[in-house]
């Protein structure tokens, strides 16, 4: 029994650096496969574009994470309730497994129901092309505010390089859901775990698909807290975002949203419309001229009805 509070020690070297070399391989054997099946879903100049976001964000969280990182070691040395137990112990590492998965949907759920969140996160969603290149389309600025969710961790007491590198494995879980290759798994693993048909959901601009499936690695968190959506053959996914922006350049996707949110904010009349403008969801307006995620699946739920 003790065994599970035996300490496992890791000297923490990025996963995902790692994986990099298998995260290109992996998109080099799956655009050729879509050349010999002569199909759209590859663009270069749109792959390219998502690479380059990938490299910018890289540059980024070396800051974010150097930050992060003195937040955590000073959270966990001054809190830590339950660091004996917990630190690079079999059961810190079970627990942190979905501790921190569990935060993650709630970080990636609000970031798309805060509009200046969902400024930040935008650009993973801004491709119209669903493949493996899509999942390196990372944010620059969205990892400013992402550790800030897992500062809990360390307060509970799981030490600041379990939390960095379990952070680490949840993100590499998620390159390979990026495809239209693999359509479905046994009902019990589609039950579980997040896979390409839940995440094409969440890449969908159609309104049923709109803010759903916000799954890291485990899927029941959205069954738990209400947004799972099946992935549905008569409602084929629709890629990209609600107003498409039609550009192929690093800096327009990254800062296209924080653009549209100031002009937003400055036509807002009141104090507590430019409020509204920045922490209501994406879609709210002062004067209702647009809607929310919400609002156009009631809005299609009544139209189907009349």
């Amino acid at each position: 029994m003790w065994e599970f509070f035996k300490p496992i020690i890791v000297d923490f070297k990025n996963p995902v650096m790692y994986a990099i070399p298998f995260f290109i391989l992996l998109i080099l054997i799956e655009a050729y496969l879509n050349y010999k099946e002569r199909s759209d879903n590859y663009v270069f100049k749109d792959a390219a574009a998502s690479i380059s976001m990938g490299l910018g964000s890289v540059f980024s969280d070396i800051l974010a994470k150097s930050t992060a990182f003195i937040a955590f070691i000073w959270l966990y040395s001054n809190v830590g309730l339950f660091s004996e137990a917990l630190s690079f112990t079999i059961l810190g590492w079970v627990l942190l497994f979905f501790l921190d998965d569990f935060t993650f949907y709630w970080h990636h759920r609000l970031s798309h129901e805060v509009r200046v969140l969902w400024a930040a996160h935008v650009n993973h969603h801004s491709s119209e092309h669903y493949n493996l290149s899509t999942a390196l389309r990372q944010s620059w600025t969205e990892i400013f505010y992402k550790y800030i969710f897992f500062l809990w961790l360390a307060a509970l007491g799981f030490h600041p390089l379990m939390i960095l590198t379990q952070m680490s494995i949840n993100l590499i879980y998620q390159f390979w859901i990026h495809t239209k290759s693999i359509k479905r798994f046994p009902k019990w693993f589609e039950f579980i775990f997040n896979t390409p048909s839940h995440h094409r959901v969440h890449h969908g601009s159609n309104v049923i698909y709109l803010d759903r499936n916000h799954a890291g690695t485990l899927v029941i968190w959205d069954r738990i807290f209400g947004t799972f959506q099946e992935e549905l053959e008569e409602e084929p996914v629709v890629y990209g975002i609600t107003t498409n922006i039609n550009t192929y350049n690093p800096l327009k996707i990254a800062t296209h949203e924080f653009g549209a949110l100031w002009k937003d904010i400055k036509k807002a009349p009141t104090f507590k419309a430019k409020l509204g403008y920045i922490f209501q969801p994406p879609g709210w307006s002062h004067d209702g001229s647009t809607q929310t995620a919400e609002e156009m699946r009631k809005t299609l739920a009544k139209t189907k009805q009349a």
